[in-house]
């Protein structure tokens, strides 16, 4: 079932101002969201903060080329964040959202979630979600139409960005007509997704770079071929000079491998522990085995967290994947 768009436009009617939150180590669908989310409850009059636990990442900056987007603790202090409503975009999980999870349990400002992930915690907030859209982006645009805003090429920006990265790029198996049919309208609205590309993809740092080289140099085979994992431990970054996010859709590129059905990368936090992707191009339920781990996300690809070193996060892990992978491709 889609969303309820009445009953959102209805709660959105009740609240003079927002509060706009998303899940900790933000991607583009995250930021196209929050960002294009905010653009439409200004054009109806409200008052808008957009506030995260993490700091957009230096590549992804520009889409806020105005510096909108509060970091907790470096802009803004908890308890100098107050509205009448807080909403979540992206994201129904606590763990997701960090630092800014113990602001939204002690404020007292009504809780709104727009959300396509399959799975939810409680978190006191109404739920206004559509586990089919294939982005939280598109579910901004479905926002806009319900309350009546046209799209604009600022908005449209971010909310392209979204889509497009949540699809990687419209290749992948959640792409629907409707899909193009939105993307049109943001073309149409003055996007250039040529533009867009070349700053998501054509700007790459040299640390970068190097830093795709040595995941994909750590790949290893399990399965005869049907299951790649690799992996990243934090002291690396360092040494070839890049960021954290630098492995975004670094597991992606796994899936080049002829034959490949599923992927799994280990990505090596600064604060410890191990952030887990995991990727499925066959019956293996992503967000069923990220869920064993503390995460979730969607069929086709989902995300978790363990503590511990990389043997032991491994350990633990592929097992379950490879038994994951195996009676998907028994079935």
């Amino acid at each position: 079932m889609g969303v309820q768009w009445k009953a959102f436009v209805d709660q959105i009617s009740h609240y003079e101002s927002f509060v706009l939150v998303s899940h900790i180590r933000p991607d583009c669908d995250a930021l196209g969201s929050e960002l294009g989310m905010a653009e439409v409850l200004r054009t109806i009059g409200k008052k808008v903060r957009i506030i995260n636990a993490h700091r957009t990442p230096a590549a992804l900056q520009f889409l806020d080329p105005a510096s909108n987007i509060e970091v907790l603790g470096d802009d803004v202090e908890a308890e100098d964040i107050s509205a009448d409503c807080i909403m979540i975009l992206d994201t129904s999980a606590w763990a997701q959202l960090g630092d800014m999870g113990d602001v939204i349990r002690s404020s007292r400002a009504d809780k709104i979630v727009l959300d396509h992930h399959v799975g939810e915690d409680e978190l006191g907030a109404t739920m206004y979600k559509d586990y089919q859209a294939e982005a939280a982006g598109h579910l901004v645009v479905q926002a806009a139409d319900a309350l009546g805003v046209p799209l604009t090429r600022s908005m449209s920006v971010p909310l392209f960005a979204a889509i497009a990265t949540d699809t990687g790029w419209f290749r992948f198996g959640s792409v629907t007509p409707e899909t193009y049919r939105v993307v049109a309208r943001l073309i149409d609205a003055g996007v250039v997704p040529s533009e867009v590309y070349s700053d998501l993809y054509e700007r790459d740092t040299l640390g970068r770079l190097r830093l795709r080289g040595l995941i994909l140099s750590r790949t290893q085979s399990e399965l005869d071929g049907a299951l790649m994992h690799t992996h990243v431990e934090k002291e690396d970054f360092a040494k070839v000079g890049a960021e954290p996010n630098d492995t975004e859709d670094a597991i992606n590129l796994t899936l080049a491998v002829q034959g490949t059905k599923a992927a799994v990368i280990f990505v090596g936090q600064i604060r410890g522990g191990f952030k887990l992707s995991f990727r499925s191009r066959c019956g293996m339920d992503c967000n069923e085995v990220a869920r064993k781990f503390g995460g979730g996300g969607h069929k086709a690809a989902a995300g978790g967290f363990l503590e511990g070193t990389l043997d032991d996060v491994r350990g633990r892990v592929l097992p379950v994947v490879i038994e994951a992978v195996k009676k998907a491709l028994a079935e």
